[in-house]
C-alpha cells in the first residue's frame, strides 16, 4: 500500500466542502474535484486500494471503497485530458500567433519573381490560358 502515498489523492476537506458552497468563478473542473472530495467525505472512506488493483477488484462491489476509488480514477483522467486540452490550445495559439506574424511581413512586399511565362510544347496537348474560359495556348498560337 506504500505505492498508494505517491499517487494524487481526493483531499481531506474535514467535512467543509459542499456543493452549494463551491466559489461563483470556479471551473467546471475545480466543482468536479470539489465534489469528488465531498463524495469521499461523505462515505467516510479515507484509504482505498488504487482503482484496477487487484485489492480494487477484490472488494465488494457494495463497498464504498470501490466508488470512491472510481472517484478517484475519473478525477485523475479529467485532469489528464484537461492538461491535454490546455497544452493543444496553447499550441493552436502560437501557431496561429505565427501565421499572423508571416502575413504580416509579407504585407506591402512585391513578389519575389515574375509571374511564369507558359510556353507550348511540341506533342503535348494544348494549354489552356488561364483567366480566359475556352482559350488555348497552341504551338501555332502564342500568349
Amino acid at each position: 500500500m506504500t505505492a498508494r502515498t505517491a499517487r494524487t489523492r481526493l483531499a481531506d476537506t474535514a467535512g467543509r466542502v459542499r456543493l452549494h458552497a463551491v466559489p461563483p468563478q470556479a471551473s467546471a473542473g475545480q466543482a468536479t474535484y470539489l465534489r469528488a472530495c465531498a463524495q469521499r467525505e461523505a462515505f467516510a472512506v479515507d484509504d482505498w486500494p488504487e482503482y484496477g488493483s487487484p485489492e480494487w477488484l477484490r472488494l465488494p462491489p457494495t463497498d464504498p471503497r470501490v466508488y470512491v476509488a472510481t472517484l478517484e480514477a475519473a478525477e485523475l483522467h479529467r485532469q489528464h485530458v484537461e492538461r491535454i486540452y490546455t497544452n493543444a490550445h496553447t499550441e493552436a495559439l502560437n501557431v496561429l500567433q505565427t501565421a499572423a506574424e508571416v502575413r504580416a511581413t509579407r504585407q506591402g512586399t512585391s513578389r519575389t519573381r515574375a509571374p511564369h511565362t507558359l510556353v507550348a510544347t511540341p506533342g503535348w496537348p494544348p494549354i489552356q490560358i488561364p483567366g480566359r474560359p475556352g482559350e488555348y495556348l497552341t504551338m501555332e498560337k502564342s500568349a
